[in-house]
Parts: C-alpha cells; structure tokens; sequence
C-alpha cells in the first residue's frame, strides 16, 4: 500500500498550481468555470443596418462544488485584450443565457456540473477592422479552489474560449420574386424562435435555424391575409413560387403532406422529426452549404432527389404543411445536410430592395398575423450582399 502522504502531498500540488490568475500566463490556471464556442469559427456578416454582426453561442458548465454565478461576459480582440467588442451584464446577461433544454435561464447562477448556453450577438461598424480571433473575459462568483465541498463563493475573472472569426459566407440569389416580403422571425433577437431554438442531436448540441427566417408577403393594401384567416387561400404568400437561390443538387424532398388549417399550431403529439418541416426540398449548393425550403404546397414540388438546378428555376409552391400557424417559406442555410442537427451559416443576397419594416412592437401585440401593416413601408432602397433583418420589409422584383 503506497505512504498515505504521497496522495495528500499530490493534491497540496494541485491546490498551489492551480490558483486563479491570467490565463496568457505559462502557469496552469484553475478554471471552474469553463467555456467553448459552440461552433468552429464566427462568420460577421453585413445586416440591412449597415453593421457587421457577430451571431454565435458560448457552451458553459460548471466543473465545481461551489455554485458559479455570472456577473459580467465580454467579447475581447484575442490580439489584443483591450479592444472590448461587446460586454454583457445584468438583465442583458441574463436575457442571453438559455438551457440546454432551449428554454430561458432563471438566474444567472449555474449549479455543480450545470451547463448554460450564452447566446451571443453583436455589431461593428462596417467600415471597422474586423479581428481574426475572439476571445472571452468571463467574470463571475465561484469556487476558487478544486475542492470536492461547496464553499463561500469569491469574485473570479479570466479570459478563455478563442474563437476564429471567418470573413467567407456564402453569397446567394433570392428564394422568392416579388414585392412586399415580411423577413419574419428573422435575426438576430436572442429571444427569437429561430435564434434561441437549439436541439441535442447526434452527440451534440446544435442550432440549425440560426439565420433562418419565415417569410410572408403583403398585399398592395399591406395585409398579409385578407378574409377568413382559418383558409390558406386567404393569405397572399400562399401558392408563391420557390426559387432556387443558386445551382445546386437536389438531395431530399417531401411532397404528400397536406396543408395545416391556419391560426394554431397542429397537435404537438403528431409532430414527428419526419413531418416537423412539412414538405420540402433540401439542395446540396456545393463547398458544405445546404439550402432548406420548408412547409411547402402538397404536390407543388417540381424537383426529385438527384436533379441538378439553375438559380431562379422555379422549385415549388408556398404552403402551410408541417408545424406552421400561417402560410409562409421558411428558409435556412446549414453546414451539413441535417435539417435538425447542424449549424446554421448566415449569408449574403446579393441584390434586393429594402422596401420598409413592419412595427416590431405592434407585431408582437397581435393575437395574429391580421392587420394593415402598410404603414411599415418605404420608399425601396437597392441593397447588395446583405442579410435582411428581422421584419424587414424585402422587394425582390430587382434581383439580377
């Protein structure tokens, strides 16, 4: 049987190593807190704003007895750890931390082997320098040593999770023609359906409809149905023509699904991972991107699995099938050709016309998607290479 103070002396070891400090130092540093990019790089993209946003999630977890309470989470130039690109405290810190469930965080505190995902986006302007790597100053009250008992919490800070930022997205054609197009649940709002929606799937944890959005059309009299709006027909999206938005191969599609009665959400119970997008097509558009088109009109679509297309051939119609409350196209791009279990990747249309923005706070107060929402629109205003945002309004009769 080994000395009894072989084992006392190898944790006193550990104890003297392993103190809190800077983590650029050449010591070992004792991180209870610890933290990653949930993707490989951050992808900064140009919004209808004229900013560069920065959209992406830090993983997490607690690795101490000694609960970790969250005080303050900054976005640093990893060349340089004064340049402070985003700071994040209080009520927006906490507005930015989810489950793993996919559910709103409670407080900011995280129980031993708890894992939180923070959600993160932010801005630069245009014209700024742009780093090539990020990094994360985390400050927080925790356990300051490796003990095995929760202790009295101390004020901790150090700077980990380096994330490479990545100036290549893809560059795209429109999905739709047409004037009047509502980017609904757009980016980037932390607490929008598509931003805060992540899934574990596969081993991992995933948010594929990162960047995606629902997109509506309004009328000339700028309603986006008129009529009974329990009928599909009544909503002026539904049987639009789906685009293809560059060259790519078909590689799945669904097609015999039946539209959903607008207004309420089909029976959770009947939602299956098979059915969730109703009818769809997927097209693999080369160099790791896939394009997804779903709730699309049963028997609308004009594709088969294997088919090569043309950007701007006409793929389908819009639909209401799947787990949709109203008409619409919703539309995403991924790294993998997953639906549910990949990262979505933003992108760039390359030529369209912001026409306007729906009132965000007047859309939120509705019980529906009824009124007049005309008042939103503006005179057109060419754009290229940007991602429009949330509920903006897009024309797409100018794309090239």
């Amino acid at each position: 049987m080994p000395p009894m103070q072989k084992p006392l002396l190898a944790a006193a070891l550990v104890l003297l190593v392993l103190l809190p400090t800077d983590l650029n130092s050449t010591s070992d540093v004792f991180t209870p807190l610890v933290a990653s990019a949930l993707t490989t790089n951050v992808r900064p993209f140009q919004g209808t704003d004229g900013r560069l946003h920065f959209v992406y999630e830090l993983v997490l977890t607690n690795g101490n007895a000694t609960a970790a309470t969250l005080k303050k989470i900054e976005v640093l130039d990893a060349s340089d750890s004064s340049k402070l690109l985003a700071s994040f405290d209080g009520e927006e810190l906490l507005k930015h931390l989810r489950t793993t469930g996919s559910t709103a965080a409670q407080n900011s505190t995280i129980e031993f082997n708890g894992t939180r995902l923070f959600l993160i986006d932010f801005t630069l302007d245009a014209t700024a320098a742009v780093p090539v790597r990020l990094s994360h100053r985390i400050a927080f009250l925790g356990g300051s040593s490796p003990s095995h008992s929760a202790a009295t919490p101390v004020a901790l800070t150090y700077t980990i999770a380096p994330l490479d930022v990545s100036r290549k997205i893809p560059e795209i054609g429109a999905p739709l023609s047409g004037k009047g197009w509502v980017a609904g649940n757009g980016c980037c709002e932390v607490t929008g359906v598509h931003r805060s929606t992540s899934l574990t799937c596969n081993g991992g944890i995933h948010i594929a409809q990162r960047f995606a959005i629902d997109w509506m059309q309004l009328d000339a009299d700028g309603r986006l149905v008129h009529g009974d709006p329990a009928d599909v027909h009544n909503y002026t999206s539904y049987g639009a023509d789906i685009l293809a938005v560059a060259a790519g191969t078909v590689i799945d599609t669904l097609n015999t699904l039946d539209d959903q009665i607008p207004g309420q959400l089909p029976d959770p119970k009947t939602i299956t991972i098979e059915n969730v997008d109703g009818n769809h097509i997927m097209i693999d558009l080369g160099d790791g991107v896939y394009a997804f088109y779903a709730h699309l009109e049963k028997g609308s679509v004009r594709v088969a699995k294997g088919d090569q297309v043309k950007r701007g051939q006409t793929l389908a119609k819009l639909g209401n099938t799947g787990n949709t409350s109203a008409p619409h196209l919703h539309f995403h791009l991924m790294d993998s050709p997953s639906v549910l279990c990949s990262s979505g990747i933003p992108y760039a249309i390359d030529y369209f016309s912001l026409a306007g923005q729906v009132p965000e706070k007047e859309f939120a107060e509705a019980t529906g998607v009824e009124g007049n929402w005309r008042k939103g629109r503006t005179n057109p205003t060419q754009r290229q290479k940007e991602l429009p945002l949330d509920l903006n309004i897009v024309d797409f009769s100018s794309v090239k």
